[in-house]
């Protein structure tokens, strides 16, 4: 060791902390570039800054972070034109564990104006150390702008560093990486732009990375969200949806804004213009990526809430530090301030464009079924999601808002009338909306999959009960028909009694119906339980996880089977109860019917198949 080399224990007890800074305090390994690109950021900030005042620190008209990997002496040099250190800063910054230099020069300039301070990324001084993650070796040469003196702090993590007189020819810092044996995919040129693509992009100091011999640049430098909007073109905005996104479509919405006041931010986020090819369904958390100061922190910070998960985009904040850990963000009181405003900020521009009916049916048809499900999950956004919902209808064509319903109800009508199946063309014929069809009651026709939950969290609009027709007897009678209802009703007295002793493993009840026009029968589920539609899912889940096709009837209790007065196959079997013959056989085939025009199998395929040919060979 030569006589100028000095040699030094840390400030504290490195073993530990640096293996936590190794091993726990960063999730993914290749955040080390992210840190160290970050301080060489800081550090030509911190030296622009001091030229305001003195022009002897002026930057060269090139600065910009050079990355240059050497894979045949296994290193990786990063360097930069900053402000530099001295060997005492050295000493102080790099030789004590959680001492930031940034932290000091920040703390100094507290008193400056807002407009006046630059953008400092590092704040917790524990980013550096992330370097050891993927070497065994650190050397730092720095020479401070000003002075003519250099040093080289070098360390393997051990516990102790050098500090050694060096030459360097014009201020700034080197950082020589020494990497670890297998930490040399990060040698590759493409490895390392691909990450400085992901985490650095969009800082404002030029990055650029030696490939192949050639100096190429790293990052783009540009924030297109910190720009104000009229100097952002629809051009811009679409290939930087089109970059976050991953999608090749333009955005439906653009928005773009900064808050201020006693929370800022900056934030730029899309609403996709179609459905993408991955299933949102799928995917249960929101995307959108958080940075501090430019800098990229992680896309898991859950800035929206899972209904509005489709929502690409960026969210900037000075109000955070350049964090170590996604876990620590998670607790912090200003993402959640962060969250609350991003989240009505969203919901505040879907209310706007939901009043162009023909764009938001674009938007609708893509996105609706992930809305919805906001009102089982969200009690705090339940209202506002309420009037961003739009229906098919029995009655309109397109689509139909709840408040659009409201306004056309009938004078005596009580309720939101709803019918929930899997196919909207297949309710519109269902058996269980003739009755409401004949007298002009509208319903409302819901086919995605939370259509079958959420009505039990969201079961009243405006005052009106949401009510599936499906679901109990509604009393139709104070309603008109608007068409003849043709014959007379069959005289059901000798029938029912029969029906229900022979049907009473199958069904809870056999009654006439009020809704039946032109189908013989249908099923209604309780009046108090799960829909057909919920039943129909309980069963695929039943059968699914190997539970028998029982578990749906089995929780919401056995259906009613309604029979329709009027139509001849009831007219028929009525006749034949009263002059005393059997109908065990016909009461079997009409509950089959039910379920097959209800969109179900019948109980026994083979059976009702044997029911049905005797009954036609019968004539």
């Amino acid at each position: 060791m030569s006589e100028t080399v000095e040699r030094h224990s840390f400030g504290a007890e490195v073993g530990r902390l640096l293996d936590l800074v190794v091993h726990a305090l960063y999730s993914e390994r290749e955040i080390f570039l992210r840190e160290l690109v970050a301080n060489a950021a800081d550090a030509v900030d911190r030296r622009r800054f001091g030229a305001l005042t003195d022009s002897a620190l002026a930057l060269p008209a090139d600065a910009k972070v050079r990355i240059n990997p050497d894979k045949a002496a296994r290193t990786l040099t990063l360097s930069d034109p900053g402000i530099g250190m001295t060997k005492d800063e050295l000493a102080q910054n790099l030789g004590t564990i959680a001492r930031s230099g940034t932290r000091a020069f920040s703390q100094s300039l507290a008193d400056a104006k807002p407009e006046e301070r630059p953008s400092l990324i590092g704040q917790f001084g524990v980013g550096f150390y992330s370097a050891f993650m993927v070497a065994d070796r650190v050397e730092v040469t720095s020479r401070k702008a000003g002075s003519d003196e250099a040093w080289t702090w070098a360390s393997e993590g051990q516990g102790e560093y050098t500090l050694a007189p060096a030459t360097r020819t014009e201020p700034g810092t080197d950082i020589v990486l020494h990497m670890k044996a297998d930490a040399e995919e990060y040698l590759e040129g493409i490895r390392l732009e691909t990450i400085l693509r992901k985490w650095a992009d969009h800082i404002t100091v030029p990055v650029t990375l030696v490939r192949d011999g050639e100096e190429v640049a790293g990052t783009k430098g540009t924030a297109l969200w910190r720009k104000p909007k009229s100097e952002v073109s629809e051009e811009e905005y679409t290939e930087f949806y089109r970059q976050v996104a991953h999608a090749f479509d333009k955005p439906w919405a653009t928005l773009h804004w900064r808050a201020e006041g006693q929370l800022e931010f900056n934030a730029l986020l899309f609403v996709p213009g179609m459905k993408p090819f991955m299933a949102i369904e799928e995917q249960r958390e929101s995307k959108v990526r958080l940075h501090v100061r430019r800098m990229f922190i992680t896309d898991e910070a859950g800035l929206l809430p899972s209904w509005l998960r489709f929502v690409q985009g960026v969210v900037d904040t000075e109000d955070l530090p350049l964090n170590v850990s996604r876990e620590m963000l998670q607790a912090t009181p200003v993402l959640a301030r962060i969250r609350r405003a991003v989240t009505a900020k969203v919901v505040s521009e879907l209310k706007s464009r939901s009043r162009d009916a023909e764009s938001y049916a674009t938007f609708w048809q893509a996105f609706g079924p992930v809305l919805k499900e906001g009102l089982w999950e969200d009690a705090e956004h339940r209202q506002d999601i309420a009037g961003l919902l739009r229906f098919r209808s029995s009655t309109t064509e397109g689509w139909v808002s709840l408040a659009d319903y409201v306004g056309r109800m009938k004078p005596n009508q009580e309720a939101i009338y709803i019918l929930v199946g899997d196919d909207v063309d297949a309710l519109k014929r269902s058996a269980q909306i003739e009755g409401f069809s004949a007298r002009g009651i509208e319903v409302l026709l819901l086919s995605d999959h939370v259509d079958a939950f959420w009505p039990e969290r969201y079961d009243s609009h405006d005052g009106k009960p949401i009510r599936s027709i499906t679901q109990g007897s509604d009393d139709l009678s104070a309603f008109e028909p608007e068409i003849a209802e043709g014959d007379a009703p069959a005289d059901l007295a000798d029938l029912l009694p029969k029906l229900k002793e022979a049907l009473k493993d199958d069904v809870s009840d056999v009654k006439a119906s009020q809704r039946l026009v032109d189908s013989a029968v249908l099923l209604s589920a309780p009046a108090f339980g799960p829909d057909l539609q919920m039943q129909r899912l309980l069963r695929r889940a039943g059968r699914g996880a190997g539970m028998g096709a029982g578990m749906g009837a089995g929780m919401g209790g056995q259906p009613v089977l309604e029979l329709n007065p009027r139509h001849p196959l009831i007219r028929r079997i009525a006749e034949r109860a009263a002059a005393g013959e059997d109908v065990g056989e016909a009461a079997q085939t009409l509950v089959d019917l039910a379920h097959v025009q209800g969109g179900d199998p019948p109980r026994d395929p083979v059976a009702f198949a044997r029911r049905v040919a005797s009954a036609l060979a019968q004539g």
